[in-house]
């Protein structure tokens, strides 16, 4: 992966071409600056650092304890997708710093690959987002965030923590800004030997072991008051050990590196934003079907990628944006059939924002994607707002939604299928949004249909192929209660949602897998003083793991609760202790790969 690194030469040759003009205020940028228009109409759940840092194990986690998602899990630190409001993992998109990072080979990310630590904040958005985020935002996405800051001087945190089954876990992040500069590096280092025991499922986690590494650098720089730069780099590199139910049973192991690089040129004046990215992407990945032997599959692509955004606001009520990308994709298998394959794409979007008052709020999107030998249909969106009081808002969301055939669907061997279309949905929700004191509470149904869904399924020769074969409908209904007051030393701040999914095949009339048909999430927070207490809990109930509704094969319901205490000592420093599965429940969100019972973790996080 040599090329990554003369990106990065010169990329940041590019990024400190500039460095000599005046000074400016104070500002924080996040990379995906559509977000913020997204949060008036759309439920996002936004979780910061201080909320990643509960449930430190891995992203998997968590998404399962603090948001709707339902995480399907292929044992601890292993292979795991999400899946929201009854779709599958190739129909959420990963946003990292506003570019769709899914996978080129699977059209899908596997969260245990994406380090939780290597980001400053994580945003959870439901529902459809093409005609933004692009292929595979149709259930909802996932926004994987770097922010830069600027005049907070020299900051720095450490953390290290250590739990059951030799599971280490640390971050060092040091960041440095003025008015006019910000460079913020950090590094974080996960390993674990997993080698947890379910007694009563005689199931031991054999062959668990994984470790995997991030590094990140970020910098910006104020050329002027009107133009700054901004840069992101990740390398992340890990390794997974596939667990086995026996030790007669052939140990297996898989490898992933990637490379993602960002250079954003932004341009603000009082009618105009615009934001140029450039990019460039690369993920390896090397599977071994036996530790000790050469690898039997893997696979190397890249992307690079630009992007413009351009916002002209006409006046205080009426703004355009339009959004023109272009993105090459490149790649090669192993053992797969996929040759040195490539792909062009483009896109061009165009969307008005109308606010004729102060209680209404309107957004009207369209896009064409242009996808070299691939058709794909016109997307639009809608999305209208009104406060009808003080404590009471309604918003509404229509859209069209695609995804597109991965290279794997396209080109493996035996088996790809170069006549896939393009899966397309159409879908609506309705939020109801009250208020009153401290009490928030969000109760939004929605509804789904999704057209030529892609599956893979044995072919007259026995081969199995991918065939847009399916029409799915999913309905069902998202709901959310938050609270948050200060009494004086005390703090105390809860959320509860509950969420209810249908969602079924209409050819056969079932149920899809892997999809619970009701989960409840909590977390609550108190704390006084310098000592701070956190309970979580997460019901998921009955799921199905195959298409033909078998009982005897689904996952019965479970509850899980994880608590924690932390204390501040000497104001910089923070001593955490978490007791995770409190009641030692023995659950599993993927046939046959139990997840730990009870088990314990201590933590040291060090600000200054």
């Amino acid at each position: 992966m040599t090329i990554k690194y003369q990106f990065s030469v010169a990329f940041l040759f590019c990024f400190f071409l500039s460095f000599a003009q005046e000074k400016e205020i104070d500002t924080v940028y996040i990379f995906d600056n559509q977000l913020k228009n997204s949060k008036k109409f759309q439920k996002i759940e936004t979780l910061s650092q201080e909320d990643l840092l509960k449930n430190t194990t891995n992203l998997s986690e968590v998404l399962r304890f603090q948001s709707p998602v339902y995480i399907k899990e292929n044992g601890r630190g292993m292979v795991s997708s999400p899946s929201f409001r009854g779709t599958t993992a190739q129909q959420t998109a990963f946003v990292w710093n506003g570019i769709n990072i899914n996978s080129t080979f699977l059209g899908q990310g596997d969260m245990n690959n994406l380090s939780l630590l290597g980001y400053d904040q994580l945003e959870v958005k439901s529902g459809g987002g093409s005609v933004i985020y692009g292929s595979g935002a149709i259930g909802g996405s996932i926004h994987l965030n770097n922010v830069l800051a600027f005049n907070k001087g020299f900051r720095t945190t450490m953390f290290a923590e250590y739990g059951s089954f030799n599971t280490f876990n640390s971050l060092l992040k040091a960041s440095y800004s003025d008015d006019r500069l910000s460079i913020k590096v950090s590094g974080n280092l996960v390993s674990s030997d997993n080698n947890y025991e379910i007694p009563e499922e005689d199931y031991i986690n054999l062959n668990g072991q994984y470790d995997n590494r991030t590094f990140n650098l970020g910098a910006a720089y104020k050329i002027n008051s009107q133009n700054t730069i901004f840069w992101q780099t990740q390398i992340y590199d890990g390794v997974q050990h596939y667990p086995v139910r026996s030790e007669d049973y052939s140990k297996t192991k898989y490898f992933t590196d990637s490379f993602r690089s960002l250079v954003s040129w932004n341009y603000n004046s009082t009618k105009i934003q615009n934001s140029f990215k450039v990019a460039y992407l690369e993920d390896e990945f090397q599977y071994f079907d036996h530790i000790d032997r050469p690898k039997s599959s893997g696979g190397t692509s890249q992307t690079y990628l630009t992007k413009n955004d351009f916002n002209y606001f006409l006046n205080d009520q009426l703004a355009f944006n339009f959004i023109g990308e272009y993105k090459l994709d490149q790649a090669e298998g192993y053992q797969s059939g996929i040759k040195n394959v490539e792909r062009n794409a483009g896109s061009i979007a165009g969307l008005l924002r109308w606010n004729p008052a102060r209680k209404f709020n309107f957004e009207a999107g369209i896009k064409k994607d242009f996808i070299e030998l691939i058709e794909t249909p016109i997307l639009f969106s809608f999305s209208g707002k009104m406060a009808v009081n003080n404590w009471y808002s309604i918003v509404l969301n229509i859209s069209k939604n695609f995804r597109n055939p991965s290279f794997n669907d396209l080109y493996w061997q035996p088996g790809g299928n170069l006549d896939l279309k393009s899966e397309i949905s159409h879908q609506a929700d309705l939020g109801n949004n009250f208020k009153y004191g401290n009490f928030k509470l969000n109760l939004t149904p929605y509804y789904i249909k999704i057209n030529d869904m892609i599956r893979w399924l044995p072919n007259s020769k026995g081969i199995w192929a991918p065939i847009n074969t399916n029409n799915v409908e999913s309905y069902g209904l998202e709901s959310q209660l938050d609270f948050a007051k200060d009494f004086g030393k005390s703090q105390t701040k809860f959320s509860v949602g509950y969420l209810f999914t249908h969602s079924k095949n209409l050819e056969t009339d079932q149920l899809l897998a892997y999809v619970p048909p009701h989960k409840i999430f909590g977390n609550a927070t108190y704390s006084y003083h310098f000592v701070e207490l956190f309970l979580q809990g997460m019901f998921n109930g009955l799921t199905y793991t195959s298409d033909n509704e078998k009982l005897s094969d689904a996952i019965q319901s479970y509850f899980v609760m994880n608590s924690g205490l932390n204390f501040s000592v000497l104001k910089h420093y923070k001593i955490g202790f978490k007791v995770h599965n409190i009641f030692n429940e023995i659950y599993e969100t993927t046939a046959y790969f139990p997840l730990p019972k009870r088990n314990y973790s201590a933590n040291l996080l060090i600000n200054f």
